[in-house]
């Protein structure tokens, strides 16, 4: 691990210059872009100058930072939260802790830690930071999970909790099933002792897809062209109607969660990877008595929420330590970003999530 760099300073003060010295941060190499636009195109890789380390500052280390589509939409400027670039890139992250701040008691170099709440500029080797944006994980915790657990597996956990009331039995259907959502909602759907049906997209390697849900406790799992059926309920065999939906996609795939759902059930948007409307028949609101709603994990994210917040990820992180929830990634080394961008950004066809590594 390399060192904190001190650096002294003369100051005068009534005359007399009187020297201090600032713990700094080693320098950084970061993702960085100065204006907002196509991310393949507005980013680059610099180095930054050493920053200081104020009393209540952390210095991390990072290890591994995902890139989400949240990511893309803030360099391109279109995401609600977003920084003004100048800016480095990247919301999540985890890390080792390089070097504290004269005020830290509780963190130590060495410690892993995870940014919560998520913060901008996590594409870089070195993050300062208030003590406030870093939790302290077991070291147990795979890095890779640490730092992707905040924005897709609490959505499933909170898109489960929050919106209907749910008993072991009932079921949920959701689209783009093989997202880290979707994985997340079957694991801990079947953890309640809930069922899911899934709903893929037709491509190839449909099949493979399906196995790998069916492993992680998916119950029915369809592709889009096999429910267009008159009846699609006629399919469900044991597994009651879904009370619950969830749609990241839109349009027709968001239709036919629409068509599983009982009587007054209820559909989550939380996506809208189709970009195209979802779209409602009049029957439905009015015949079916269907609520349609939004769900936002930004909502969950800030400081004034930040306890609750680290109760919920220490409790995802400990089902993945145990074993009893994981999901799909592809660790890019830091060196290879832009290759990683460019399967984020689909131009390698379908792909894992990006993970960076550090």
């Amino acid at each position: 691990m390399a060192c904190a760099r001190f650096l002294t300073l003369k100051i005068q003060i009534s005359g007399k210059f009187r020297a201090f010295s600032a713990l700094m941060s080693p320098p950084s190499t970061a993702v960085f872009y100065d204006h907002h636009g196509p991310p393949d195109t507005v980013t680059k890789i610099i180095k930054l100058p050493p920053v200081e380390i104020k009393a209540n500052d952390v210095c991390v280390k990072m290890l591994a930072a995902p890139i989400n589509p949240s990511d893309i939409n803030r360099i391109q400027g279109v995401y609600p939260v977003r920084p003004q670039p100048p800016a480095v890139g990247g919301y999540e992250g985890a890390g080792l802790v390089h070097s504290v701040g004269s005020a830290i008691r509780d963190l130590s170099p060495g410690d892993l830690v995870m940014m919560s709440p998520p913060s901008p500029g996590t594409w870089q080797t070195h993050v300062v930071k208030d003590k406030r944006f870093w939790h302290k994980l077991d070291k147990d915790t795979p890095a890779e999970y640490a730092a992707t657990v905040t924005i897709n597996p609490l959505t499933a956990l909170r898109m489960i909790e929050d919106i209907v009331d749910l008993k072991s039995g009932d079921a949920i259907v959701q689209n783009g099933a093989t997202s880290m959502v979707g994985q997340c909602v079957i694991q801990l759907a079947k953890l309640r002792g809930i069922h899911t049906i899934n709903i893929l997209r037709d491509r190839p390697g449909s099949d493979e897809a399906k196995e790998k849900l069916k492993k992680l406790g998916a119950d029915e799992v369809y592709t889009e062209s096999q429910l267009d059926v008159k009846n699609v309920k006629s399919l469900l065999g044991n597994v009651p109607e879904p009370a619950l939906g969830f749609n990241c996609v839109g349009g027709n795939a968001a239709s036919l969660v629409l068509k599983f759902l009982r009587q007054g059930g209820t559909m989550v948007t939380y996506g809208g990877m189709a970009k195209k409307p979802v779209t409602v028949s009049t029957s439905a609101f009015v015949f079916k008595e269907l609520t349609l709603t939004g769900f936002y994990v930004q909502n969950w994210l800030s400081l004034d929420r930040n306890e609750e917040l680290r109760e919920m990820l220490d409790y995802l992180l400990g089902l993945i330590r145990e074993g009893k929830l994981k999901y799909d990634m592809e660790l890019a080394p830091f060196s290879e970003f832009h290759t990683a961008l460019d399967k984020t950004l689909g131009k390698l066809g379908s792909q894992p999530k990006q993970i960076i590594k550090f």
